[in-house]
């Protein structure tokens, strides 16, 4: 087992309609306004954003994501992802009874230096970490779509 290779699932249940998600999903760099996990996106250029993440841990996370697959018809937001992670996250946003199912998966292996020497005591509390700012971005996109 790589001990530093990570395969995560988030699927969300929402209210909105899934045009209205995946408007909001696609534009990353409006992401800290309504995830507080998310402190900062900037532009690189047209396809590539650089973040700033922070969640319960007291570390940042700094990557690029440079967009892969941008399918408003599919419902599909892919990008390739480098810096302190590497790999690449996907947004699907699909109709779901009166609103929308949100799936995201994320397939990386952490670079950071300090995160891979702790991978083995540090797996389940950077597993929890990212579970409780995905829950923390659920309740951020509820609210930004009841406020839109």
């Amino acid at each position: 087992m790589d001990w530093n290779h990570y395969r995560f699932v988030s699927v969300w249940e929402l209210p909105g309609p899934p045009a209205a998600v995946y408007a909001i999903l696609e534009r990353a760099d409006e992401y800290p306004r309504w995830w507080r996990q998310v402190r900062e996106v900037t532009w690189v250029d047209a396809a590539t954003r650089a973040a700033r993440i922070r969640s319960v841990l007291p570390y940042d996370l700094v990557m690029t994501m440079r967009e892969r697959r941008h399918d408003p018809r599919a419902g599909v937001l892919e990008a390739v992802i480098s810096g302190d992670l590497e790999g690449w996250a996907r947004w699907t946003v699909t109709s779901h009874g009166t609103g929308s199912r949100v799936v995201y998966e994320q397939e990386v292996e952490v670079r950071r230096r300090l995160m891979r020497l702790l991978a083995v005591p540090g797996r389940a509390a950077f597993r929890a970490n990212h579970a409780l700012m995905m829950r923390a971005g659920r309740r951020g996109l509820a609210a930004r779509l009841e406020a839109v």
